[in-house]
């Protein structure tokens, strides 16, 4: 192989990453300015900056960077791995890493919504969630896509172990996680909701 093809495996490589990243910037870019028009504060209200709050029934919770429900978010992004797996003939991974922050972000502007935030306050255990500030927004994408990362190193049956594992833990400790969330969103159940309460 002579230099000029080399050079040419380089450049090509090096195309077939910085336009998937490209795409990432305008996504979370854009994620950032509608959460913005929406209303969300950059950071909590309260002028504090925190890596971490462990107390999802604080009003700190969903205002800074991290908070147990993080976790649920590192499970979207081996959830999204795997539903991703049967394109992976046609769409190449990084592309597919693209598809899996598109929808995390597109979840993060459709959560901050008023119906969404109404929906959580009504029928789940968040009743008093205001919406994620921009900050939570941004640390929930980048659990969506370490959890993404991870299941693409992990393999199906240890990917599944941490999800199952994920969700018992959240169970334990906030009684609540992905799963539940899911079905308390869609299909509320008053006993799963005096249940959580209970643990407040």
């Amino acid at each position: 192989m002579g230099m000029g093809d080399a050079k040419g495996r380089a450049v090509s490589g090096c195309r077939g990453v910085t336009a998937p990243a490209a795409v990432i910037v305008v996504i979370l870019l854009s994620m950032v300015w509608l959460l913005r028009h929406e209303g969300r504060v950059w950071w909590c209200e309260c002028r504090t900056s925190r890596v971490w709050i462990g107390d999802v029934w604080t009003s700190h919770c969903s205002q800074h960077l991290s908070d147990p429900y993080s976790l649920t978010h590192l499970s979207h992004g081996l959830i999204f791995f795997g539903l991703l797996w049967p394109l992976r003939r046609r769409v190449g991974l990084s592309w597919r890493f693209v598809i899996a922050v598109g929808v995390a972000s597109g979840w993060e502007v459709l959560e901050n919504s008023t119906f969404i935030i109404e929906r959580y306050r009504t029928v789940t255990m968040s009743l008093d969630y205001l919406g994620d500030s921009v900050v939570n927004s941004a640390g929930d994408v980048l659990c969506c896509a370490l959890g993404f990362w991870a299941a693409w190193r992990l393999g199906l049956w240890r990917t599944v172990a941490v999800f199952v594992a994920s969700e018992a833990l959240l169970l334990v400790l906030i009684r609540d996680n992905l799963t539940l969330n899911v079905v308390m969103l869609a299909w509320p159940i008053e006993a799963v909701r005096a249940w959580q309460a209970a643990g407040h």
